[in-house]
């Protein structure tokens, strides 16, 4: 515990002299942080800084985000992927108005009961944002600290993030420098202790305190149990179109991509003599097949494109303007979306 306690002051100096520049570090306010928090969730920085700019243009405050119509707040998320993300944005928003004034709470207590806000979004607005002595741990942090203590525990076993984070919470600073470590870990995660490649050791503030640095044991660390592999769904994609017009059909309440706009979808991997015999008479054109992953499954997709004489009933018939600028329509369709 002593060496995480001297490891503190070595990352906040850190930070403060290379902290990136980004846009939600201008004005940490807990509506900045807890948005640009929600966005980062698997996805790249350099993917979210033009959304987070738009989507704080359309909805400055809680309020706006409250009562923003679902379609248009979709819409901006499209492509950003996890709309349960957005949903829950606004539910969280709703209840920030309704039970607090239109002012977020600022304890990770209270902010882990609103929609959406787990452990680590808690952590990162309470201690970014309010100054509160809270970590917030994510698979950074977890690579950092399991190299910082040349750590055997599986990094993505709950008890483990667990664990971690009740050690940083024992020591953990409050005020500016709350927020200062809980970005200053997350930065040495992403800059210097890096995933996916030998980590920069030789530009590391911990180096002199690193027990897998000091065994030259770096990249043994972090452990991670065996990843389950994603099941393979085999999936046809329908361009239905009539005239200038294309066929949106809403997506079921619950599963993958719930209450979205797509295009039709038929399990299985239609082949021509399939889409014939389900409208005779189409003219109907192969559109190629694509893959799009899921964290736990892979669509395997083959589309048509299917022109019909008449719209049929049961679709949403629009014109391939207003599917572009008015329809949020998931990233697993983008192969076929393109073509219109």
């Amino acid at each position: 515990m002593e060496r995480l306690r001297q490891a503190i002051p070595l990352i906040t100096a850190w930070y403060a002299k290379n902290r990136k520049a980004l846009p939600w570090r201008e004005e940490q306010t807990p509506y900045h942080v807890w948005i640009s928090e929600i966005m980062l969730q698997q996805t790249r920085i350099e993917a979210v800084i033009p959304y987070y700019k738009r989507f704080l243009r359309a909805f400055p405050d809680v309020q706006a985000l409250a009562r923003a119509p679902e379609e248009q707040l979709l819409k901006l998320w499209e492509g950003l992927g996890y709309y349960s993300r957005a949903r829950n944005l606004q539910k969280a928003a709703r209840q920030i108005c309704d039970l607090y004034g239109g002012e977020i709470p600022e304890t990770a207590e209270e902010l882990e009961r609103l929609p959406g806000i787990g452990a680590y979004t808690a952590g990162a607005i309470a201690s970014i944002a309010c100054g509160k002595p809270e970590p917030a741990v994510d698979g950074n942090v977890l690579r950092v600290l399991a190299r910082f203590d040349a750590s055997n525990a599986d990094v993505t076993a709950p008890a483990v993030r667990k664990r971690t984070t009740e050690k940083l919470r024992a020591v953990y600073p409050s005020g500016a420098a709350a927020g200062a470590l809980t970005e200053g870990l997350m930065e040495l995660g992403e800059t210097v202790c890096l995933p996916n490649a030998a980590p920069r050791c030789a530009v590391c503030p911990l180096a002199g305190l690193c027990a897998a640095h000091a065994r030259k044991r770096e990249t043994d660390f972090p452990v991670r149990g065996a990843k389950k592999e994603r099941r393979i769904e085999q999936k046809t994609v329908l361009l239905l179109q009539c005239g200038d017009l294309t066929a949106l059909k809403k997506r079921p309440d619950t599963g993958l991509l719930a209450r979205m706009w797509g295009f039709p979808m038929a399990d299985g991997a239609w082949d021509q003599d399939t889409v014939l015999a389900r409208f005779p008479g189409a003219d109907i054109v192969p559109l190629g097949e694509a893959v799009h992953l899921f964290t736990h499954v892979e669509w395997h997709m083959v589309g048509w494109r299917v022109r019909l004489n008449a719209p049929t009933d049961g679709f949403l018939w629009a014109s391939r303007e207003e599917i572009l600028q008015r329809y949020a329509v998931p990233t697993a369709f983008k192969p076929y979306l393109r073509q219109l």
